[in-house]
Parts: C-alpha cells; structure tokens; sequence
C-alpha cells in the first residue's frame, strides 16, 4: 500500500488486490439473474399446465369445501383406540421397513464407495440404488399389495426397497468422507480389506449412519401414514375410508393423531442426533 505525505497528510492508495475485489462482479450478477431469468421462464410456461390458472376456485362457488372444513374443525375421537392402534401399526411399518434398509443398505454402501471398492462395481452398484431410489415408496406399495396381499407386509417391503438406495448413497457418502489415515495405518500392520473396513471405516462412520437411520426412520413414519391408502398397511386405509365416506370428523381425528405422533417422534429423533454427532 502506497502513502502520499503531500501537504502534510498521510494517505493511502489501496492494493491492486483491494481494488479487484471492489469491482462489480458482473459475471457472477449475470450468472444469478440468468438462473433467475430461467426459473422465471419455466414457472410462465407451465402456468397453464399446471393448471394454477384455476385458483379461484378454491375460494369461489365451492360450498362443498366451506362444509368439509366445518367439519375438520369437529374432530370425532369416538374411536380413539382403533386410531392409536393403527397409527402404532404405522410406526411398527416404518421400522421394520427402515431397520431391513439398514442392514441390506450398509453392505451395499460399501460396494458403492469408490475409495473401497473398484470402479466397476461402484457403477453397477450405484445404477442399481438409482433404480430403488427413483421409484416412488407408493408405486411399490401398490405391487406389493398385488403380490402378497393387502396388511401392513407390502408398506414394510415398500419402505424397505425404496429406502434400500437411499440408505446407500447417504451410507456410501459418508464413507467416500472418512479420513483415510487410520486406514492406511490399519494396513501397515498387514490387515486384511475386511479388516480394514471393520476397525479403519466403520468407527468414523458409525455416527452418521445413525443420524441418517433416525431421520430416515422419522421420514418413514410419515411415508408409512400414506401407504395405507393403497391397502399396505397402518392409518392411512383407516384415513382412507373415513374420507371417501365424508365421515370429515372422523379423518380430522385421524389427521391430530398422526401430527401428534410425527412430532413426538421427530423431537425424540432430534435430540437423539444430536447426542450422536
């Protein structure tokens, strides 16, 4: 930084360095009102689709909604123990569900790391979590329901296939962020890849595996509430049949029993995490 002591004053002329960075950043301004600008585009394009077009009717000449609301605001709890013993079917699909996804989706997690396993088998393993992950939880409640039936069996294979690749990839990106000194130390000493693995990887991913599986778990609950509807299992066909029936009293019940229940298991999952980062 240059000083000039003319007429007595010292000043200061900034560095090169300082007046980069005061000057406009044009390219990233551009960048963000493109981004914007494409956004902008997408939503006017679909506008009519979408059919949002038609929001007033959800305000206007719609008795049938004003009648329905009344009603949710009456909640009937006459049948409150068959809600809280569907509603702990629910919870027991969701952790069947999540637990089966746990103990296939670790194994696969490490085939899917690509600073464990070769980069083949990483690709395979990969496309094939695509492939579970991509389809929705609902669609394979429905082809479960057809092979084996309707109950809670079907919303267990649901959540379970369909977690199996996420589980892996959140699993499988945990581990391609371990330290891998502990590793190489493990190897120095002749241990094998497996014992590599077991006592150089698993300990340092341990804690995120379990915050993932408490929040995956507190998803499945409420994925779980949903499948019902389709015959898999739990509230959601007891929901289900109260709403086709426009018994509204009873469905809003239902609906106060599962946001009781998600919440009580969303604080607990919290402060579980918590203790385990």
């Amino acid at each position: 930084m240059a000083t000039d002591t003319a007429n007595g004053f010292q000043t200061a002329t900034p560095s090169d360095a300082i007046l980069a960075q005061m000057q406009p950043r044009w390219k990233a301004r551009f960048q963000l009102w493109s981004i914007i600008g494409v956004v902008v585009l997408l939503l006017a394009v679909s506008y009519y689709p979408a059919e949002v077009n038609n929001w007033p009717r959800l305000f206007t000449g719609n008795d049938f909604l004003y009648d329905m609301i009344g009603q949710f605001l009456r909640p009937n709890f006459s049948s409150i123990e068959l809600y809280l013993r569907k509603m702990l079917e629910t919870v027991q699909i969701a952790l069947w569900g999540t637990v089966l996804s746990i103990i296939f989706g670790a194994p696969l997690a490490l085939l899917a790391s690509s600073n464990i396993a070769p980069a083949w088998l990483v690709f395979a393993t990969r496309r094939l979590m695509d492939a579970s992950r991509a389809i929705n939880d609902l669609v394979f409640a429905v082809l479960f329901v057809a092979v084996v039936g309707l109950g809670p069996l079907p919303g267990v294979m649901a959540i379970f296939v369909h977690n199996l690749g996420i589980i892996s990839k959140l699993f499988s990106e945990a581990v391609e962020s371990i330290d891998p000194r502990p590793v190489e130390g493990i190897h120095s000493t002749g241990a094998t890849r497996i014992q590599e693995i077991i006592y150089g990887v698993i300990p340092q991913v341990i804690p995120l595996w379990s915050s993932f599986s408490l929040y995956r778990f507190e998803t499945n609950v409420r994925s779980a509430t949903v499948l019902g509807i389709v015959g898999a299992g739990g509230i959601g066909f007891t929901f289900n049949e109260a709403f086709k029936g426009f018994r509204f009293e009873e469905a809003s019940a239902i609906i106060i029993v599962m946001v009781v229940t998600v919440t009580i298991i969303d604080m607990i999952s919290s402060r579980l995490r918590k203790m385990l980062i």
